[in-house]
């Protein structure tokens, strides 16, 4: 498993995957957790770098796929690629 975490390390604790936010949430990405280096790489290229900013938009009918927004963008992503990414929930 790759992991890519920021110098300042934010407590493993606190943090919680992006797959298990609800619509209208906001959280701040703390690392990237993926089970490959094209993965880590894909969603990096993507916008999920720590300290980004992440919205969830809404999710389709069943829960899959779910449509976020980053980095003043619009993008649609699994719920299995969403639990790679490690949040901060902000506080509402």
């Amino acid at each position: 498993m790759i992991r890519s975490r920021p110098a300042a390390r934010t407590a493993d604790a606190a943090t919680r995957s992006l797959a298990t936010l609800d619509p209208g949430a906001s959280a701040t990405v703390a690392y990237v957790a993926a089970p490959t280096p094209a993965t880590a790489t894909r969603l990096a290229d993507l916008g999920f770098t720590p300290g980004a900013v992440v919205r969830v938009l809404r999710r389709a009918p069943l829960r899959d796929p779910v449509i976020y927004r980053v980095k003043d963008y619009e993008l649609c992503l699994r719920r299995e690629q969403a639990a790679c990414v490690h949040v901060v929930e902000a506080r509402r």
